[in-house]
């Protein structure tokens, strides 16, 4: 796959020896990730708001109701930044000024489109669905044309994008390595409990293996719906 190409609004200046330009690293981060915020401004006041994603090929689909102002503005065609960070670890360093966090985050820029077609939204909703949960489109009822036509869908291309990661212990100055604490990564990570179920109709039934079993893993979303 051809990277991206790094623009004025997507070059990263800042420790840019974290950066990456690679749309694999660029797809597996947004296929990990659950929540986006996406950042555009209405009128004189900016706003970013968490919202579902999902990314199919190289659109990145945002999902809502008709009424939410973040999707009312953006079908407007005006500029997002969308932006889904994994947080991997806390890094504690012997001075202060040193501690950090181990993370992977990603950032979109451009302009996005409504998406018209029921076909093309149908397939998107199952992708979403796909996204959260793997192996749960196959159970759940698929959207009717009612639930089509009060749900909004977004499409933003992955034309502008970039990846800032740290990984790794923390960066102690030379001076600082005999001070007298504790020096190392706290490692974090998204985990699923056991799964509740409501105790009405099927749900009686025993928890399928995509709820007991459930992770986040690099490959939980993929190409094509």
């Amino acid at each position: 796959m051809q990277p991206f190409i790094p623009t004025e609004r997507t070059q990263v200046r800042r420790l840019p020896e974290r950066a990456r330009y690679d749309r694999e690293t660029v797809h597996a981060i947004l296929d990990e990730g659950l929540i986006a915020h996406i950042g555009f401004v209405s009128g004189d006041q900016p706003f970013v708001i968490p919202t579902t994603y999902v990314r199919v090929d190289d659109v990145l689909y945002l999902h809502g109701s008709p009424a939410s102002r973040m999707l009312r503005t953006l079908e407007k065609s005006v500029s997002v930044c969308a932006t889904v960070t994994l947080l991997d670890g806390l890094v504690l360093a012997r001075s202060a000024f040193h501690h950090s966090m181990n993370y992977r985050s990603v950032v979109v820029l451009g302009d996005a489109r409504e998406v018209d077609d029921s076909a093309e939204k149908l397939r998107v909703f199952d992708a979403l669905v796909e996204h959260i949960v793997p192996g749960r489109s196959a159970d759940a009822r698929p959207a009717n044309d009612f639930e089509l036509q009060f749900t909004k869908l977004l499409a933003l291309p992955l034309n502008e994008a970039s990846v800032k990661l740290r990984s790794g212990p923390p960066n102690d100055d030379a001076e600082d390595m005999s001070h007298p604490a504790w020096a190392g990564v706290i490692p974090l990570s998204l985990r699923a409990s056991a799964p509740i179920g409501d105790g009405l109709g099927a749900s009686t039934l025993a928890a399928p293996p995509y709820a007991t079993g459930y992770a986040r893993s690099p490959d939980a979303g993929g190409e094509g719906p």
